[in-house]
C-alpha cells in the first residue's frame, strides 16, 4: 500500500476554558470525577459532534483559551457519545491527561469550540520552560499583544 497517498490531514480544536483563571485551575477541574470518563480520562462534553472527526483524531489537540489567551493544549484521544440527563446525545471530547503549555496567543471571545488549523496553532513551550511559573495574566497578555510571546 502506498502510504504517500494516504490522507494525513489533521486539525485541532480551540475552546474557551470558562471559569478557570490558570492552567492549574483547568487541571484541578479535570481531576474531578464529574469531568472524567468512566475510565478516568478528562473529557469536555459539548452539544455538537465535530464533522471533521477523522482529522481531529489524526493527532489533533484541543487548545485552551484561559483569560483571553491560548495557554495550553491536550491531545484528543477519542470522541465518545454521551447521553445527558435530559436525554440529548452529546459529544464527549476525551483528552490525554497531560496538559502541554504552549506559547501564548491572544484570542477574542467566542462561543462553543472552533476548528484551529495546524498552521495557526501556537507551538509548545520548550521542555525546560514547560514547568516554569507562568507570567501574570496581564503581563502575558501585554507581551502577546506586542508580539514578544
Amino acid at each position: 500500500m502506498d502510504t504517500k497517498n494516504q490522507s494525513t490531514k489533521r486539525t485541532h480544536l480551540i475552546k474557551l476554558s470558562v471559569g478557570t483563571e490558570t492552567v492549574d485551575d483547568l487541571a484541578a477541574w479535570q481531576a474531578t470525577k464529574r469531568a472524567q470518563t468512566p475510565d478516568g480520562l478528562p473529557r469536555h462534553v459539548t452539544r455538537m459532534w465535530p464533522k471533521r472527526e477523522v482529522e481531529i483524531l489524526n493527532g489533533g489537540s484541543i487548545y485552551w483559551v484561559i483569560k483571553g489567551v491560548i495557554q495550553c493544549r491536550q491531545t484528543v484521544m477519542r470522541l465518545d457519545e454521551y447521553i445527558s440527563q435530559d436525554g440529548i446525545r452529546r459529544c464527549a471530547i476525551v483528552l490525554d491527561p497531560q496538559i502541554i503549555r504552549t506559547q501564548t496567543s491572544l484570542k477574542r471571545p467566542f462561543q462553543g469550540w472552533r476548528y484551529l488549523p495546524v498552521s495557526d496553532a501556537p507551538p509548545d513551550l520548550p521542555k525546560g520552560r514547560a514547568s516554569e511559573e507562568p507570567l501574570p495574566v496581564e503581563l502575558n497578555r501585554a507581551l502577546a499583544e506586542i508580539g514578544v510571546l
